[in-house]
């Protein structure tokens, strides 16, 4: 029994398209880290919005974009930022509030002692 020879050429396996990074991955990461550095509550708002843009749109593109990690990276960076930015105003209210009494209570006291000058 003999093999029947094929009169078509040998075929190349298909190579899959290479993905392209989605741009709002690339923009959330880069605001992400601006975030941190230079436009501290600016940048991390931004990381967001376009954070959860990119991974809308990398899973509607249907395997055709990838950056998914380079998106959740800059919605993390930008969430911690903004937490810790609304952590801080807290405590800078809290201290302020706090010390309302005692600065009260210290001009009341340095009151009870005129100064001889």
């Amino acid at each position: 029994m003999t093999t029947p020879v094929s009169s078509e050429p040998a075929g190349y396996p298909q190579i899959p398209p290479a993905k392209r990074d989605s741009t709002l991955a690339i923009i959330s990461l880069v605001t992400g880290i601006v975030g941190w550095t230079i436009f501290p509550f600016i940048g991390s708002i931004v990381a967001v919005i376009t954070g959860h843009l990119a991974k809308k749109e990398i899973r509607e593109s249907g395997g055709l974009l990838g950056g998914d990690g380079m998106a959740l990276a800059g919605l993390i960076l930008g969430y911690t930022m903004i937490g810790l930015t609304v952590l801080a105003i807290i405590i800078f209210i809290t201290v302020i509030v706090l010390m309302v009494p005692a600065t009260s209570n210290f001009l009341e006291f340095t009151s009870l002692f005129p100064s001889t000058m």
